[in-house]
């Protein structure tokens, strides 16, 4: 609309000045060369104008001519850019769908027509890439390397194809070169920290995460996080072998990352160590309050070298009062109650996870407290059969692998800081449960009394080898007498039964509620391997046979599971002495509570005994 009417006033303009012209006639003389001119001033303008466009004609004309080649083949060369465009949009569509074919046909056109441009060099090796042309697309992103242009994006396909064939070297070196020749590449310096993170490279990780801070490709709480972590690695690497140097490393992790464990763990262990226990425990009761752990409860607890169970008892409660929302800290209160034999305390400590928060570590403990309180083998064996089935206790894992300890990496895929104190996700397997019950042997111990615990501690000893006149026997034949089976019924008629009979064994306090049957006593026989006999109800006798029944009865000593326990006759008519035999008890089930003192032992007067034991030769004197 504005050329419109500029052009509008431009010949409005013109018109009115050849109009003026007309009305104001005038003559002008011109003489050149013998030549005499005289034209009117309207004349001499129309003459000029049409000079001056002949002259433009005849120009434009004359370049025209002589820019003709030139045009030519900038039209070609027009085509052809736009062909190759053409093919690199047709080539990348081809590379996201999938097609090789087209990729590769679109491909080839790309680099007939725009042979140097840097979108024909990615077209190509990504279409070698999706064809299986490994060779091939290093040579392509090879050859990006000789062009400032290109060469960074060269070096990016260099590393991710050194990372596809697992070349973690040569990927290391790539990202180093493209950092080195710009540090504000992103992946660069990610690429560069993770690979050394995953060769325990911890000083050059540092350095790279300064790097990385100090051009903004990382945020400041993050890269506090990353240098607490490589901190803790390195101070755990050089516990043992460099104490000053692990100290100040755990020390500033700490200060970087108060809820990082292992930090705080290893800051109090070496502070408790150098005798610096106020320190220890200020650096324990910060971690404490974010992220309560086992390994701290146990450094707060020996902080101080030489203090008695109670003195830890105590620091105890004042460790735990710092965060009463965790399952670690009535966990950490009885486990030192424990040791310091407060059985009360540990159950109050325990009481309120019992409802909801029971676990496998809840349970062993209550284990402990029956076994050490009472002596209880049927409660310790009840509570160990729950702590099977418990669910699973809080563990460091990453990735779906469980570990005993803290690590810096994933054993699965190297990544920084992927070890969390967490439950694990899937269900206890079959390792799990044979973890706990491999602790059975340890824990029940702890239902029986000192002189039942095991066979070791009150040996069941035969009379002395010489005074039978033979040789002792060995140990594996010992054990073999010991566990052969004598199949006895109790007979119809227990006031008839011989002297010589098997009777009763009298349930002492604290014993197993149904009743056992065991050897009475028996006339002295020459020396000889003791083998299985089958006893047979006695028959009855004459009155004149019939002596006063044998009850055999069992030692003070509470008889505990699966023991050997010592037992001796009553004095018999005859005045003899009582014989000594040893009687093998059977072991109550794993989920038996115990004993059970109101039980009637004739209840099961008709059930068969299956009771092994060995028979002295020697009476007793």
């Amino acid at each position: 609309m504005v050329r419109l009417v500029v052009y509008l006033l431009g010949v409005l303009g013109l018109a009115a000045v050849l109009a003026w012209l007309a009305d104001n006639p005038g003559t002008i003389h011109i003489e050149w060369q013998g030549y005499t001119a005289n034209p009117s001033v309207f004349q001499a303008v129309i003459g000029l104008a049409v000079l001056l466009v002949t002259t433009l004609f005849l120009w434009s004309m004359f370049r025209q001519i002589w820019q003709s080649p030139a045009n030519i083949g900038s039209f070609f060369l027009k085509r052809h850019n736009k062909q190759g465009l053409a093919a690199l949009s047709s080539g990348m569509i081809a590379i996201g769908a999938g097609d090789r074919a087209l990729a590769l046909r679109q491909a080839n056109t790309a680099r007939s027509k725009l042979p140097n441009e840097p979108l024909t060099h990615l077209l190509r090796a990504q279409a070698a890439q999706l064809s299986g042309d490994r060779q091939g697309a290093r040579r392509i992103f090879d050859s990006m390397l000789a062009s400032p242009d290109t060469e960074q994006l060269g070096l990016r396909g260099l590393f991710l194809e050194a990372e596809r064939e697992g070349e973690r070297e040569a990927a290391r070196q790539y990202a180093e070169r493209a950092l080195g020749l710009n540090p504000k590449l992103g992946w660069s310096a990610d690429a560069l920290f993770d690979l050394q993170c995953k060769e325990a490279d911890w000083a050059g990780a540092l350095d790279t995460l300064v790097l990385a801070r100090r051009h903004g490709h990382i945020e400041t709480p993050v890269a506090d996080r990353r240098r607490a972590v490589l901190l803790t690695a390195q101070a755990q690497a050089a516990e043992e072998a460099a104490p000053d140097k692990a100290m100040a490393l755990a020390v500033e992790a700490h200060t970087l990352a108060p809820d990082l464990i292992p930090a705080a763990s290893i800051a109090a262990r070496i502070l408790a160590a150098r005798g610096s226990t106020q320190k220890a425990a200020n650096v324990i009761q910060k971690t404490w309050r974010k992220a309560p752990h086992p390994d701290l409860a146990t450094a707060y607890a020996y902080a101080r070298i030489g203090d008695s169970p109670r003195d830890r008892l105590t620091r105890m409660r004042q460790l735990a009062t710092l965060n009463l929302h965790s399952i670690e800290s009535p966990i950490a209160l009885a486990t030192s109650a424990i040791e310091a034999r407060e059985w009360d305390v540990a159950r109050h400590a325990l009481s309120p996870l019992l409802e909801g928060g029971l676990t496998q570590r809840v349970c062993t403990l209550m284990a402990k407290i029956e076994g050490g309180e009472h002596g209880d083998a049927g409660r310790v064996r009840e509570w160990l059969a729950r702590a099977v089935n418990a669910p699973r206790d809080p563990a460091w894992t990453a990735d779906g692998i469980v570990s005993d300890t803290w690590a810096p990496i994933s054993p699965v895929t190297g990544q920084l800081d992927a070890f969390q104190w967490r439950v694990p996700v899937e269900n206890a397997q079959g390792s799990d449960k044979t973890a706990i019950l491999g602790k059975l042997e340890e824990l029940v111990a702890l239902g029986a009394r000192p002189q039942d615990r095991e066979p070791a501690d009150v040996p069941v000893m035969p009379p002395p080898p010489e005074a039978m006149g033979r040789t002792a026997p060995s140990a594996a034949a010992t054990r073999k007498d010991v566990t052969d089976a004598v199949e006895v019924t109790r007979p119809a008629s227990a006031t008839a039964a011989p002297a010589t009979a098997p009777s009763v064994v009298a349930a002492s306090a604290g014993g197993p509620s149904a009743p056992h049957m065991a050897p009475a006593a028996l006339p002295a026989e020459p020396a000889a391997k003791p083998t299985a006999v089958a006893v047979e109800p006695a028959k009855p006798r004459t009155p004149a046979q019939v002596t006063k029944p044998t009850v055999v009865a069992a030692e003070p000593a509470a008889m505990a599971d699966g023991v050997l326990r010592t037992v001796r006759a009553a004095p018999q008519a005859n005045g003899k002495k009582p014989a000594v035999a040893t009687v093998f008890v059977a072991p109550h089930a794993p989920d038996d509570p115990g004993p059970d003192d109101a039980a009637d032992p004739l209840v099961e007067e008709k059930r068969p005994y299956m009771v092994p034991y060995t028979r002295s030769t020697k009476r007793r004197t």
